[in-house]
């Protein structure tokens, strides 16, 4: 693995784990075992590091989030969205957990994370438009657009608005399975009975298993 790289990685490990402000450039050197000037040949700031791990990122939940391949079941295709949102949610942590911080810090940034999510909001469009082809959920076309907002809100904002209502802020696993319990909850009022049923599956699936999240 090239030494940028292990910056990156080392860097979104340290910042999940004792959160982004806890974590300077002289930490991951550290952490690395390189100078903070081998590190700074590669990055020239904490901020630049934060930006690569953004677009990183960005390419993960645009490709997670494409269009639906059709011939899935039903219950793949419910599963398949909600272990990638939530599995994302869970590798940038931090950066879901301290969003309006971080944007604040750098409107170029800013730019870009508003780019992607509304492509990302274009992309729940049509996958809402393909549960309704395949009557899992009915939704009148003008109602759409609030649905898609409440569930978008809740996929960017879960971490932070966990994060300002706990004392104790860390980020766990039990927190990310509630967001995803929050989410089938919103659906199930727009749920047919094929696709309720579906929801229930996989919230016992949520239930049952403690540790399917990627590392």
């Amino acid at each position: 693995m090239k030494t940028s790289d292990k910056i990156v990685q080392t860097a979104l490990q340290l910042f999940n784990e004792q959160g982004e402000r806890n974590i300077s450039t002289n930490h991951i050197a550290n952490h690395l075992n390189i100078s903070p000037g081998n590190l700074y040949y590669h990055f020239r700031n904490k901020q630049e590091i934060i930006t690569h791990i953004f677009h990183l990122y960005a390419d993960e939940l645009l490709t997670q989030f494409s269009p639906i391949d059709n011939q899935l079941e039903s219950v793949a295709m419910f599963k398949g969205y909600l272990d990638s949102i939530f599995n994302l949610m869970w590798k940038y942590r931090f950066f879901y957990a301290n969003l309006p911080q971080i944007l604040q810090q750098d409107p170029q940034l800013q730019c870009s994370y508003i780019e992607v999510q509304q492509k990302t909001k274009r992309n729940l469009r049509l996958i809402f438009n393909t549960f309704i082809e395949r009557k899992l959920i009915v939704i009148e076309q003008q109602e759409l657009n609030t649905v898609i907002t409440s569930l978008h809100m809740i996929i960017s904002c879960w971490l932070s608005y966990q994060s300002s209502i706990a004392l104790n802020s860390d980020i766990t696993e039990t927190i990310i399975r509630q967001g995803m319990r929050q989410l089938t909850a919103m659906l199930k009022p727009f749920s047919t009975p094929k696709g309720k049923q579906q929801l229930e599956q996989l919230e016992m699936e949520i239930a049952n298993h403690h540790s399917t999240f990627e590392r």
